[in-house]
């Protein structure tokens, strides 16, 4: 069955269905990490939220071109445009060399990303590789009239900007609020408008990454390079632009404001954000200074942690509430997305044990019959992953009373039940469900030498040497696995 994906437009702020602009090809641009530091669990939040849209659009039949940038350069830490680059700063503290820190924590990032199932983009490419594409994005919009020179350093006219199109419509905002809320932003001198935004800076003589340009050495505004990589690689059009609802304003706001200046209109038909991680009910954010780093959950090694996390707990608990609500962390979500993912692990893996009847019993029958559709209508409905997870669990419940007898189900039926399964708890939600880490080669080979021992138990038990059946299950106790005697025999499962 055809299936009709609706996505929320943050610019029309309602939900849209999604026609691509030249189908069957997607273009999705996602803003991606700026690397000075270690990816935290805000990080985690919009790579995993547009993974799930890059998996589904896939799986749809469409092809999609995805590209996530990387911030190595011109992201400063004050929205006055003025400050240390970030990375510069954390050079300079490390005594390194900016692209050695840019270099070394892109690794730390796309480690953590495949450590959590995040599928790595068609293309994802750097801001400091891009600098000429920048600077012709400022050309044309300095050719158009919207921008002027000030000291070497190139800004955004917002009010010559505002007299034409629109400044302020993605994120609500008038141009007199956005000027009163700029008023104590230092380095106001060198603009014509508080609210003026660079697109090229002059360096000072100390600034390590610079560029010659037309108007000085210097780099080029944050703001620019989305704008600039997005149309290298997506075109003058493009149908999605993601990332987390903290860019709308100034971020996503200023793209539109270039893209429109430099060629009469924007790029991106839908704009798509992520809520917020919190804590206690503030943003997590380096910045803050109240972040988690990824590897501090998958070590357990935090204050605020009780236990370390499994990658896949952390993507479990981000799927677990729809992309658009705010998430609070705390450390009982965890531990209860902990025991959901193992639910659901069991639940799968308990499909092995299930007893084929000639027929269903009618429960049985019209739950499968409506399952996969209902799973295709949650996920068409704006990704709606947290009423897939609570589909999968109603799925997990027919199976163990499958498992123990309670209901039956034909050989149809359960292929098309473990299917269904398999599709959206692997495939589209991405998440690994093997009782151990390591190959599917090696999980096959560990699960059979556990068999084996259990079938040695099995033969001392007929034999009713109980010395050494006790033996081998309290062996394997403490080896970290429990064992349930069950009348179709024994089964195991790692300790929780």
């Amino acid at each position: 069955m055809e299936q009709t994906l609706l996505i929320y437009n943050t610019l029309h702020r309602q939900k849209e269905r999604f026609e691509p602009i030249n189908a069957p090809h997607v273009g999705m641009y996602v803003c991606g990490p700026t690397v000075y530091g270690d990816p935290h669990l805000g990080h985690a939040r919009p790579a995993i939220t547009f993974d799930i849209l890059f998996r589904y659009l896939k799986h749809l039949g469409y092809k999609v071109r995805y590209v996530r940038n990387i911030t190595d350069v011109g992201h400063l830490e004050h929205d006055a445009d003025e400050g240390d680059d970030k990375i510069e700063k954390k050079a300079r503290l490390e005594q390194l060399e900016p692209m050695e820190i840019a270099e070394y924590y892109t690794r730390r990032y796309h480690q953590a990303m495949e450590a959590m199932g995040v599928l790595p983009p068609s293309i994802e490419p750097h801001a400091t590789g891009h600098i000429l594409e920048q600077q012709e994005l400022v050309q044309q919009i300095l050719d158009n009239g919207f921008a002027y020179e000030s000291n070497g350093s190139i800004y955004f006219d917002i009010e010559k900007y505002n007299e034409k199109y629109h400044y302020g419509k993605l994120s609500g905002r008038t141009l007199e609020n956005i000027k009163d809320a700029s008023r104590d932003l230092s380095g106001v001198g060198e603009k014509k408008n508080q609210a003026d935004f660079a697109l090229w800076k002059k360096a000072s003589p100390e600034h390590i990454m610079r560029w010659h340009s037309p108007w000085s050495d210097g780099f080029p505004g944050w703001h620019c390079e989305c704008t600039a990589m997005g149309r290298k690689y997506l075109g003058s059009h493009f149908d999605i632009h993601g990332g987390g609802m903290d860019l709308v304003f100034p971020h996503h706001e200023c793209e539109i404001a270039q893209a429109t200046a430099s060629q009469g209109d924007d790029m991106v038909k839908y704009w798509m954000h992520n809520n917020m991680i919190t804590i206690n009910g503030q943003k997590m954010g380096k910045s803050l200074g109240n972040f988690i780093t990824l590897e501090q959950f998958f070590t357990g090694n935090h204050e605020s942690l009780s236990q370390p996390y499994s990658p896949m707990t952390i993507r479990f608990f981000i799927l677990s509430a729809h992309y658009r609500s705010t998430v609070d962390f705390s450390d009982e979500a965890l531990q209860a997305s902990q025991k959901g993912l193992e639910r659901l692990m069991d639940g799968i893996s308990n499909l092995d044990r299930i007893t084929v009847s000639d027929k269903c019993d009618a429960q049985t029958e019209e739950f499968v019959k409506t399952f996969r559709q209902k799973c295709y209508d949650a996920m068409n409905d704006d990704l709606q992953t947290q009423v897939v997870i609570s589909l999968l669990f109603e799925a997990c419940h027919l199976v163990n009373n499958l498992v123990d007898r309670k209901a039956t189900i034909c050989a149809d039926c359960l292929k098309e039940l473990s299917d269904t399964m398999h599709l959206f708890a692997e495939e589209l939600l991405g998440l690994r469900l093997a009782a151990s880490g390591g190959s599917a080669a090696r999980e096959e080979a560990f699960g059979k030498v556990v068999d084996m021992v259990l079938e040695l138990r099995s033969k001392a038990k007929a034999a009713k040497d109980w010395a050494t059946s006790d033996q081998i299950r309290d062996a394997l106790a403490a080896a970290g696995f429990e064992v349930k005697d069950t009348k179709d025999g024994a089964v195991w499962k790692l300790a929780k």
